[in-house]
């Protein structure tokens, strides 16, 4: 492997599915076939991860009877967020969380089980191993809209009711729930951002230099 500098052109695709990948919501149906499935998987498999523990599971949800029970799930989580929110709940309970039963594909993301055995980069920062999983999704993600396909997060559940759902081991624990499949657009800003529920910050305002809240 060299350390040649890809063609502008390559560099502006990778800057572009960067900038334009959504968390989608809306799916239009459709399927992801299997090849294609086995390239995005694939991609999130070389992401890096923390002493090379590749802490990620992913579970193909395939049974209509299981994505219905996901569905359900975060359903109930929606109600109960909604209603920590207080003055905010009727808004929120507008906002569209989740694509579970209009997707081509649902997968859950999840760490594995026995992860205490794996001390390197973890002795002082246990939670490297969700952030390599995040590493693997992000990627995923990228791969999907290189792909022209939509993928969105799902995190409202408990995950102890998906671990029992899904027949995990003890000690494994679900992230993630993820929507994939093919979508009529692709949002123009993230949706929270069109919906009015909350504005991204600038940059400038989250890079410091030396000490924090210090302005480079």
């Amino acid at each position: 492997m060299t350390t040649t500098p890809y063609t502008p052109a390559e560099q502006a695709a990778v800057y572009r599915a960067i900038a334009e990948r959504r968390d989608m919501r809306h799916f239009c149906g459709g399927e992801v076939p299997p090849e294609q499935l086995a390239r995005l998987l694939g991609a999130a498999h070389q992401a890096p991860s923390v002493g090379l523990m590749q802490p990620w599971r992913f579970l193909r949800i395939s049974d209509p009877a299981l994505r219905q029970r996901l569905h359900e799930l975060v359903e109930e989580e929606r109600c109960a967020t909604a209603e920590a929110l207080g003055e905010r709940s009727d808004d929120f309970m507008k906002l569209k969380v989740q694509g579970i039963l209009d997707c081509a594909e649902v997968l859950v993301a999840a760490l594995m089980d026995g992860r205490d055995a794996h001390v390197f980069g973890r002795r002082t920062l246990p939670e490297m191993d969700l952030a390599s999983l995040s590493c693997a999704i992000q990627n995923l993600w990228l791969a999907a809209r290189c792909e022209g396909l939509g993928m969105g997060w799902v995190s409202l559940f408990e995950p102890e009711a998906v671990r029992r759902l899904l027949e995990m081991p003890e000690g494994a624990q679900p992230a993630a729930i993820l929507c994939l499949g093919p979508v009529e657009a692709f949002y123009p800003r993230p949706m929270l951002e069109e919906e009015g529920w909350r504005q991204g910050r600038p940059l400038e305002e989250l890079v410091f230099e030396n000490r924090w809240g210090q302005k480079p």
